[in-house]
């Protein structure tokens, strides 16, 4: 294949792209991140991630407040050259209201109360270190980073803003049950044989 039947996507431009690039530029990958200008692509996914992924979806939809929501495959511009999109949020239902807001494809970080990200072996630097750091400094106050535990069950470690560090702090490790009152109360059975 020669260089002119790639898409032109895979040349990045000088200084690399920005957050509005992602609803540019055309036949994107899905799930296409943006970490500091360069595109990142997802490998797929493993039964565990999926299956962890659903069991948290469906409590936090159950468990949110009024006036919040719980999202997946939905991105956040955190500046103009990142733009991440973790496993699952819960954003503030007034940041997108109205039929404007049935367009919107991102969200900002001042809307996102919880970004949650279950590590796959392809993303563990990511999750692990680049995207809670870039969640912190954009101010999300909660972070939830799922592990798998070796033995297929979910391990859920519970980070909480700290403002005077714009650094997270972690508040809990949970192996079996999730029960937490922050940022709502919410209780999570992680051997939920669902999937």
């Amino acid at each position: 294949m020669s260089i002119e039947q790639y898409p032109d996507w895979l040349r990045p431009p000088v200084g690399g792209y920005t957050a509005e690039d992602l609803d540019r530029l055309p036949d994107l990958p899905p799930h296409t991140e943006l970490i500091d200008g360069s595109l990142i692509f997802v490998s797929p996914q493993t039964i565990f991630h999926m299956s962890t992924l659903r069991v948290l979806e469906w409590a936090l939809v159950a468990a949110v407040p009024p006036g919040w929501a719980a999202w997946r495959e939905m991105t956040v511009t955190l500046n103009r050259r990142n733009r991440l999109e973790p496993d699952l949020l819960v954003v503030d239902k007034r940041a997108n209201a109205g039929p404007k807001g049935r367009k919107v494809t991102s969200c900002q970080p001042e809307d996102v109360l919880l970004a949650v990200e279950v590590v796959s072996e392809e993303s563990q630097e990511r999750d692990r270190d680049t995207k809670p750091r870039k969640y912190a400094a954009a101010g999300i106050a909660h972070f939830w980073r799922v592990e798998d535990d070796d033995e297929g069950r979910p391990v859920v470690y519970v980070y909480e803003l700290d403002p005077a560090t714009r650094a997270y702090g972690l508040t809990g490790i949970y192996h079996k049950q999730l029960k937490v009152d922050r940022p709502f109360p919410i209780e999570i059975d992680l051997t939920d044989p669902s999937e």
